[in-house]
């Protein structure tokens, strides 16, 4: 007697029900019902539909894919795209009275309903597909974990409201406009999201190839994707196996198929090949620029208000980056670095280019994999650039700085051949003798910067430059002003890898600072432009979902005087034919550039330029490169007795522009302004020669970057761990302390 009495309040429950939800439609509730269903709001819902989660696809320069970002995999396609056997699939398993009912299949949810009552929950479902798209919607645009669970909450009161929706969905879209949408946001499992996705992941092809077996097989992953997943191991493959043969089954019940084509298909094995999601940066042929691109992204306000907002728009966004990465040039890089240092190697080399002119980032190496592995030789952040771009706290960038002081005698009016006698060692003349931005005095005359292997004698901008005299610059630098040196190189974008203030103190022309590849090679693009500076760019355009494209424009300034730039573009030409570089020697058109080696040979570099091209090399032990000096190391399969700028990140530096232009049309330099820059004012050669008149000694001095002994400047930090440097200059001429060594002749 109980159980007729169940059984009959079943009935009556889902009669209160389908009345309420169907007679709304027809224009009546009726019946008699109203009291039953004052209670509950039955009418349609407007359904809010964000768009799905959709891959970003990133781009280099000609539109080939070099990465993918996503939160969820998932690619829209539309439903002409999609089988029509993966449509008579899912149809058959899911709602097979789809195309016939209305927002809810009345026989569905009435069976589904005595089936809870009996149960006392929710244990049967009963959703056609346009409520399952419903709950997909809703579960995607939760964003909380409160959220996400009152969207799969075991209740009826969330079954009203997906039923409410669904009738809202089927008064906006057609039948195929709903099965296309849902077919786009369901979850197949092993990380696919929509058919498109699920079709290559599982079977390597595209929704529109899919056969019987396969077609099915995703039909029945739907239902319960975890428990299926097929890339979880042999259980899970088993029960998708299972599904499918059930969806074959149903299908052949339905007269979609024949029996014999069910037999057939079920007889097939489950083909599922588990093609590799195309990843992230960390499986990227180009990890370090793709890191870079996904920072610009991340720090930049333009995508979204808060951190939180732009990390969706890159993962969910559905955007396509293209970039200005030339791979070429990149492969130029990458294989010059190879040449010369290996990735078993403690030390790094890194390298950027960039294009005069725009600033766009042409191409980031680097010698290490990029990884999370160390024992596999892996590094985890960007060698490259600077920390906000992903990037670490970066290496001395010794001697090339001295081009800022150059630029700075030249913009202050001094010509290339104007100088003046120095001697072996320097001392400031006061304490007064050097201030920095702040106007505060930070000359040490207790200190002395020397040059190990040089000579006192007269030097010029030109050939102090070529020499990479310590004392000539350090000369040059108090009467230049030390404020003066910095205020241009930060007008050229310098600033410390690591984030923190420039350090404004006397040396600060030896290259203290620790700088990053893209940084430096940005700099000396501004120069090869004529000094227009262009802030360092990764991102050429970008496409959103909808197809609207908007183009990234450079962003430009003139930073200093073309005269000035031509004159020390003109002055490290001759860096190649008479001074440090000139056993490396040119690269056959117009080049210009500066090595560096810092204190005792922590890192090396070398920054260089022609018209059309620019780049950065960098050289040190990422592990702590004043703990870990280049000193009797055996780099590249080579034995070098030191290394310093025209040792190694020189060579590669050559390698890398011969083989980056060589395609590329060359293009000369704009003359010196002789009558503006050349020959000399007020600071002429003396009229008796002075000891060091022999060119080539001029060229043999040292190229280091001692620091002040202790902290001039107050700050307690012993800059970086430089106090107390006893002097060494770095041979830049190759040939100190076995510079030369494993140069291979």
């Amino acid at each position: 007697m109980s159980k007729i009495v169940r059984l009959a309040g079943v009935g009556m429950a889902a009669g209160v029900l389908v009345a309420g939800i169907s007679l709304p439609a027809v224009g009546g509730v009726g019946f008699g019902l109203k009291s039953a269903t004052d209670a509950v709001d039955l009418t349609p819902a407007e359904l809010v539909e964000p768009p799905p989660a959709e891959v970003t696809i990133v781009q280099d320069a000609k539109g080939a894919e070099i990465a993918r970002f996503y939160e969820e995999y998932r690619e829209v396609v539309g439903l002409d795209k999609v089988a029509d056997v993966m449509k008579t699939a899912i149809i058959s398993i899911e709602d097979y009275r789809f195309y016939e009912h209305g927002a809810i299949d009345l026989e569905g949810t009435i069976r589904a309903f005595a089936k809870n009552l009996q149960a006392g929950g929710v244990s049967q479902g009963g959703s056609s597909i346009t409520q399952q798209y419903v709950k997909q919607v809703l579960l995607n645009s939760a964003g909380t974990d409160q959220e996400r669970n009152k969207a799969l909450e075991a209740s009826y009161a969330r079954k009203l409201k997906e039923l409410r929706h669904a009738m809202a969905v089927e008064e906006k879209y057609s039948k195929d406009e709903i099965l296309g949408k849902y077919l786009n946001i369901a979850y197949f499992g092993a990380g696919a999201y929509g058919v498109e996705a699920a079709a290559k992941r599982f079977f390597g092809v595209k929704a529109a190839e899919l056969t019987l077996p396969q077609a099915a097989t995703l039909a029945g992953a739907v239902q319960d994707p975890n428990a299926t997943d097929p890339n979880l191991g042999r259980k899970q493959r088993e029960r998708l196996r299972s599904r499918r043969d059930v969806v074959l089954g149903r299908m052949a019940e339905l007269g979609k198929i024949t029996q014999a084509e069910a037999a057939k298909a079920k007889a097939a094995g489950l083909g599922y090949k588990g093609t590799k999601l195309p990843g992230g940066c960390e499986s990227s042929k180009y990890p370090y620029f793709c890191i870079y691109v996904r920072n610009e992204i991340l720090n930049n306000p333009d995508f979204g208000a808060t951190a939180k907002d732009r990390l969706a728009l890159l993962n969910r966004g559905g955007l396509t980056i293209r970039t200005t990465l030339d791979t070429a040039m990149q492969a130029a890089a990458d294989k010059a670095i190879r040449t010369w240092v290996h990735p078993s190697d403690a030390p790094v080399a890194s390298e950027a280019l960039v294009e005069p002119g725009t600033g766009a980032i042409k191409a980031m190496a680097a010698s290490k994999k990029y990884g999370l592995d160390p024992a596999k030789n892996e590094i985890s952040y960007n060698l490259v650039a600077d920390a906000a771009h992903g990037g670490g706290v970066g290496f001395q960038a010794g001697s090339t700085f001295k081009t800022f002081t150059l630029l700075a005698a030249l913009q202050k009016g001094m010509k290339v051949d104007d100088g003046f006698t120095v001697g072996a060692g320097y001392r400031a003349s006061g304490y007064s003798a050097f201030k920095n931005c702040k106007n505060e005095n930070i000359g040490d005359p207790t200190h002395t910067v020397t040059n190990d292997e040089g000579t006192p004698g007269w030097k010029t901008l030109r050939t102090g430059t070529w020499g990479s005299v310590n004392t000539f610059f350090m000369t040059l630098s108090q009467q230049v002003g030390l404020c003066e040196t910095v205020t241009l190189a930060k007008s050229l974008g310098i600033h410390r890898s690591d984030g923190q203030k420039l350090r404004e103190y006397e040396t600060f022309t030896l290259g203290i600072n620790e700088m990053d590849p893209v940084t430096v090679a940005n700099a000396y693009a501004a120069i090869a432009a004529r000094g227009r500076y262009c802030e360092p760019m990764a991102i050429s355009r970008i496409t959103d979902r909808d197809g609207k494209t908007t183009k990234i424009k450079p962003s430009c300034r003139q930073a200093i005087e073309p005269e000035v730039a031509d004159a020390a573009a003109d002055v490290l030409s001759g860096v190649f034919t008479q001074g440090t570089m000139r056993a490396v020697g040119g690269i056959g058109r117009d080049a210009a550039g500066k090595t560096g080696t810092t204190d005792s040979y922590a890192s090396a570099w070398f920054a260089g330029f022609t018209p059309d091209l620019a780049g950065a090399v960098s050289i040190g032990d990422p592990g702590g490169s004043q703990d870990n000096k280049l000193i009797g190391i055996t780099i590249g399969g080579r034995y070098y007795g030191s290394v310093v700028g025209a040792s190694i990140p020189g060579p590669i530096w050559k390698d890398t522009m011969l083989a980056a232009l060589s395609k590329v049309e060359p293009s000369s330099f704009t003359p010196i302004d002789s009558a503006r820059f050349g020959g000399c004012a007020q600071n002429c050669r003396p009229v008796a020669p002075a000891p060091d008149d022999d060119a080539s000694a001029d060229e043999a001095t040292g190229d280091d970057a001692p620091a002040l002994a202790g902290d001039p400047a107050g700050t307690g930090d012993g800059l970086d761990g430089l106090d107390g440097f006893d002097g060494f200059d770095g041979f830049e001429d190759m040939g100190g302390m076995g510079g030369m060594d494993g140069m291979g002749g």
